[in-house]
């Protein structure tokens, strides 16, 4: 009887047992489960790496005067007509290769030709008048000596003379006019170049200084440039200039300063400097357009950021940085750019040791947790990292 009292107080304790056991492990369950939940709520704090970040630094910027202008040979010259007639014949085209002295357009010379042979003509008539003249005097020198005459007879004979002498002097030089002018219906160039522009055909008239030939020596060209006037103290005679031409994409031809007008441009603030750049290949042509800089002392130190480091969005411009645990946009102000380093001032007040996030990334939201690894576990560590945008 006792016995069978003792057993059923056992089989009692062992299932309120059970039943405690389960009733903690299901609050046990819930509160884990409720845990989990709870963390999922929990925003997730961003990791970046060293290499994701950049630092306010101090650094001289580059500092360059932009300058422009159309590229201009500085040989050239217009061959023109020195005599009226009909061109007979031009030897060369645009675009041909021609040296110093060599035949560009002959002028017909017929007209000419009768001229010189009238000239001839009237130059030995008055040689013959002179002849008579001579003659004359020097038999009135003899009579004059014997008192056969009179010195006023003499006086007119000697006036013949002089005549004479003069016609046949000015004889000769009619006849030499009428030489240089055969000379002159040939032109020829009067420098080795390139020929940029035939303005008559064969068989056209020209008249005198009509232009006949344009020819350009392209193995040096200039530059013509205005700089503000307030830029001009800072430039030297032989400094670089570092230029692009349009047709060439991002090949650089290189200039030097060669002169420095004394005076502004009417109606303007800006000086002419005169760029020369050499061209020995004739790469370049006349009339390209030329877009440059002049690179000028470097200014002082000046706070600096990777120019990837800064957004900009409706017309702001502003940075991101990683502030007491937490991303920060920041509102900066922008002053000199150096692409060549690819920096850019930042006139913004901003604490050195802030660290500024330099990489681009998307969906980056103002107050979202984050923080900067070790560069040790920046190594293993892949989690958490913001997408990087393209």
């Amino acid at each position: 009887m006792v016995l069978g009292l003792t057993r059923r107080r056992m089989v009692g304790a062992l299932i309120a047992t059970v039943i405690a056991t389960g009733i903690a492990g299901a609050v046990a369950l819930r509160a884990a489960k409720k845990a989990q939940d709870d963390s999922k709520g929990l925003p997730v704090a961003l990791q970046f790496a060293p290499t994701d970040l950049a630092y306010l630094k101090a650094v001289p910027l580059a500092r360059w005067l932009p300058v422009s202008g159309t590229l201009q040979p500085i040989r050239q010259a217009v061959v023109k007509a020195r005599v009226t007639g009909d061109v007979r014949r031009i030897t060369v085209r645009e675009g041909e290769t021609v040296r110093e002295g060599q035949l560009l357009v002959r002028i017909d010379t017929t007209d000419l030709d009768s001229k010189l042979i009238d000239r001839i003509g009237a130059l030995e008539s008055a040689r013959a008048q002179l002849a008579l003249a001579e003659k004359t005097r020097a038999m009135n020198t003899r009579l004059l000596n014997d008192k056969f005459i009179s010195q006023n007879a003499f006086d007119s004979a000697e006036s013949s003379f002089n005549v004479a002498l003069g016609n046949v002097k000015s004889m000769e030089a009619q006849v030499q006019l009428a030489r240089n002018a055969l000379k002159d219906a040939v032109a020829t160039a009067p420098l080795s170049g390139i020929v940029a522009k035939r303005h008559v055909q064969p068989g056209e008239k020209v008249a005198v200084e009509a232009s006949l030939v344009t020819v350009v020596d392209l193995r040096d060209l200039e530059v013509q440039a205005l700089v503000p006037a307030i830029d001009v103290p800072e430039l030297r005679i032989g400094m670089p200039v570092e230029f692009n031409v349009d047709g060439y994409g991002d090949r650089h031809f290189t200039g030097h300063i060669e002169r420095i007008n004394p005076s502004t441009e009417p109606g303007t603030r800006a000086i002419l400097v005169y760029v020369g750049l050499p061209n020995p290949d004739a790469l370049l042509k006349s009339g390209m357009f030329a877009t440059g800089r002049i690179a000028l002392a470097a200014s002082a130190p000046a706070l600096t950021l990777p120019v990837t480091a800064v957004r900009t969005e409706a017309g702001q411009s502003f940075v991101w940085v990683v502030d007491k645990g937490k991303l920060s946009r920041r509102i900066v102000t922008l002053g000199r750019r150096d692409n060549d380093h690819g920096i850019v001032e930042i006139k913004t007040s901003l604490p050195s040791d802030l660290p500024v996030l330099s990489a681009r990334f998307d969906n980056l939201k103002d107050g979202a947790p984050a923080l900067v690894r070790s560069p040790t576990s920046s190594q293993n560590a892949t989690t958490n990292k913001p997408d990087h945008s393209g």
